[in-house]
């Protein structure tokens, strides 16, 4: 796993010696959705130089037109696919699925709030994927925040934006990331509290056809939950070199992605809540 990522960051830096250039400072500012990350702090992350990424607090509108916020992505408007997804994980229900597939208007200048149906405006596409750049691809729309995950209606509808979404491998997709996502669902199941979760991927070399949206080379997924009065995390990252979801710590995961990035850190769970428990030993935290 070691050897495929160094190599693939050596061929990124072949391919665009200013790809990997010194960082900029981006406004991560999700100050309408802050909720959804631990302790209120989303990931600490820093693009490369010359990308360009948009934080969004996902939002839908309900029967009585109101806007409600479920989620949040950091969506890359540079390679069109987003660099992760948090969302808060609760015990999940059956909910069925409708693939409607939305938009994000204000990614392309719109003043539009919330995710609309394909259709909506005259200039949408610029900034963001499509329906159409999948069609005919060998990629599926790879979810971030799963159906499999939500607990309610509009919680699954939010789910299917094309900025929660990348190219993704259909074999691994259908099994093995699949898979992962049921495991993570049992394993959550168990926790004192709903959990944290951010989900992600990593960039490959190649497009889909259509030059325009970028392939997503791996997936990955951190989760933080209170469990017997400590906090205990896991990550996660795939295809491995068998095809398989690759369990690792916290940290391990923030190293292989800030190797990736070439960046100094890329810190998914930047804080910890404190707990109040005056009789009992300092509770540790290891979600790192």
């Amino acid at each position: 796993f070691e050897f495929t990522m160094r190599h693939l960051v050596i061929l990124l830096l072949l391919s665009s010696v200013c790809f990997f250039a010194l960082s900029e400072v981006v406004d991560n500012n999700f100050s309408k959705c802050k909720e959804f990350f631990l302790d209120t702090t989303p990931p600490d992350f820093t693009p490369p130089a010359g990308v360009s990424v948009k934080p969004i607090c996902q939002c839908i509108w309900d029967n009585n037109d109101k806007h409600i916020f479920l989620y949040a992505t950091l969506y890359n408007t540079t390679w069109k696919i987003p660099v992760y997804s948090a969302y808060v994980f609760r015990k999940s229900k059956s909910i069925g699925r409708c693939d409607a597939w939305y938009i994000e208007p204000q990614l392309d200048l719109d003043p539009e709030l919330c995710m609309r149906s394909q259709g909506y405006g005259s200039k949408i596409g610029t900034n963001q994927a499509l329906n159409s750049d999948y069609e005919n691809s060998g990629y599926n729309k790879g979810h971030l925040y799963p159906v499999l995950h939500t607990d309610n209606h509009l919680s699954m509808l939010a789910t299917s934006t094309l900025t929660n979404a990348a190219p993704q491998n259909p074999d691994f997709n259908q099994k093995a990331w699949l898979g992962h996502e049921k495991a993570v669902t049992e394993d959550l199941k168990s926790c004192d509290e709903a959990a944290y979760v951010v989900t992600g991927v990593v960039p490959d070399t190649k497009t889909i056809p259509n030059k325009k949206v970028t392939v997503s080379k791996y997936y990955w997924r951190a989760t933080c939950c209170l469990k017997n009065n400590q906090y205990t995390g896991k990550g996660y990252y795939g295809p491995d070199n068998n095809g398989q979801v690759q369990e690792l710590t916290i940290k391990q995961l923030q190293d292989t992605l800030s190797g990736f990035y070439q960046i100094q850190k890329f810190i998914i769970f930047p804080r910890i809540p404190k707990l109040n428990q005056p009789k009992k030993p300092r509770i540790e935290f290891t979600c790192n």
